[in-house]
């Protein structure tokens, strides 16, 4: 199932609509009240998701000119967490970047926070914030979305707390982000989590590990690879970080970006404005955004 928040333009109805690329179908114009996707995550069970897709059967089309998909969590709850350097080709282009911030052994998973005041969707603008970032990035990474609350989970049973899957472009300001040696602020300027389109549900990704990633700036091949290739795997990190910390439902986390970032070429070759940056999962979808 796809699950999309769209919003009516020029007048900031958010509503939650199930659908795919031809036909989105809005819940609560089919008798399913939901305008919040975290509110339908809470609630979510085998009963709610038979009635969704009964839609498809019977229900009443959205007008997609009168709407705009937004990020499917515009506002998340909590911080995204995300893990750094998680995989191995990325960890070597990192470290020729800056030794000092990236290099050295890694024996456990690295995890960080990452704000997220308002996410933009596909479509929407990044900023370039000239004058404060010289060196803006683009990481394209699986997102993983949970669907209850998880403390102490075993690795064996992690992927059964998974709502679903999404695309998140973990832009980064790499000026700040080696300059302040934590992460949090070259990751969390407004405009800086990009998610989308929507967000697929886990029953039709039985197995995240075999999901082909890529990214593209300006139609070139920038990242190509497959989440096969990640240090810690999904169910891994979910199970770790639930080790003593409750992990809340609707919990968004971002599960790290492939070789082929900017900072990765010599010369780097960072975003400027009128970049547009496409990001591609394997049974997700696109999400594409422009640097403004």
């Amino acid at each position: 199932m796809r699950l999309y928040t769209i919003e009516k333009e020029n007048c900031q109805e958010i509503a939650v609509a199930f659908g795919n690329e031809e036909n989105y179908y809005v819940l609560r114009e089919n008798g399913i009240d939901y305008s919040k996707m975290q509110d339908l995550i809470e609630d979510w069970n085998e009963e709610l998701s038979k009635k969704i897709y009964g839609i498809k059967d019977f229900g009443n089309k959205a007008d997609m000119e009168t709407y705009k998909i937004c990020a499917p969590i515009p506002r998340p709850r909590q911080d995204v967490i995300c893990l750094g350097i998680n995989y191995y080709e990325h960890a070597r282009e990192a470290a020729g970047f800056s030794q000092e911030a990236f290099g050295g052994e890694r024996p456990r998973t690295i995890y960080f926070s990452k704000r997220c005041s308002q996410a933009p969707g596909t479509g929407d603008g990044i900023p370039s914030y000239e004058g404060l970032v010289d060196s803006l990035d683009y990481e394209a990474e699986l997102g993983v979305v949970l669907g209850k609350d998880v403390k102490d989970t075993s690795k064996e049973l992690a992927l059964a707390s998974v709502f679903g899957y999404t695309i998140i472009n973990d832009i980064s300001a790499r000026n700040l982000q080696t300059a302040h040696k934590q992460w949090l602020r070259g990751k969390s300027l407004d405009g800086f989590t990009p998610m989308g389109p929507c967000i697929v549900t886990a029953d039709e990704i039985p197995d995240p590990q075999k999901l082909d990633i890529r990214c593209y700036v300006n139609e070139e091949l920038r990242q190509n690879s497959n989440t096969k290739l990640q240090i810690q795997d999904v169910a891994g990190a979910i199970s770790e970080l639930s080790e003593g910390m409750t992990l809340l439902a609707g919990t968004i986390i971002a599960t790290g970006t492939p070789a082929g970032v900017g900072m990765g070429f010599s010369p780097p070759r960072f975003l400027k404005k009128g970049d547009k940056v496409r990001c591609e999962i394997e049974g997700i979808g696109c999400l594409e955004n422009v640097i403004c």
